[in-house]
């Protein structure tokens, strides 16, 4: 049985993200699987690393049972919206502060390499897009993928990544969204 986190990123409970994860776990729920989720916007915590990696900050009980669902978890679906080339602040606030060294990773002494703490898991990761799909791979050179696959999930061990890019949904109809919504459920059902 593989045992599932739907991470939702998107700050707003009632955006489209917020029925992507409604669809995925609809999805879940007929499979075999287990389900856990996070949607950021409902968690309390600090999301600035005040001091950085410097001088340690104490993590609130949301992002302590974040981290416990981190581990427990086989699979992980990140849902977010891309604004500004980037996920939102929220969901970096949650980054910065739950994939800490320790947890996720751990720098070796004297050395520009380090220790990735989260092998063995894998990652779905499903975007919104204010323009299609094909404009932000082929003239932006999609950022986001390129952040979350190399620069963080890779960087702390998660190498079986896919991605799903959903766009342009800012001038879409409801018939293109309910179309996407289904594939998402059906997404969900394979756990993938």
């Amino acid at each position: 049985m593989k045992k599932v986190l739907l991470i939702n990123g998107h700050p707003d409970q009632e955006s489209f993200c917020a029925g992507i994860a409604d669809s995925y776990k609809k999805g879940i729920l007929t499979s075999q699987s287990e389900i856990r989720e996070i949607h950021i916007r409902d968690l309390d915590f600090n999301p600035n690393l005040q001091f950085g990696y410097r001088k340690r900050t104490e993590l609130e009980p949301d992002l302590i049972a974040a981290q416990e669902s981190i581990i427990w978890a086989d699979h992980i679906v990140w849902i977010f919206p891309v604004w500004w080339g980037s996920y939102p602040a929220i969901m970096k606030g949650f980054i910065d502060r739950v994939f800490l060294p320790g947890f996720a990773f751990k720098k070796r002494e004297n050395s520009v390499w380090w220790d990735k703490y989260l092998t063995g898991k894998s990652a779905r990761v499903i975007l919104t897009l204010d323009q299609p799909a094909w404009y932000y791979r082929w003239f932006n050179g999609r950022p986001t993928y390129f952040a979350m696959k190399k620069l963080f999930l890779q960087f702390v061990g998660i190498q079986t990544i896919r991605f799903t890019s959903i766009g342009s949904l800012r001038l879409s109809k409801e018939e293109y969204r309910i179309k996407w919504l289904s594939k998402i459920e059906r997404l969900g059902e394979k756990s993938l």
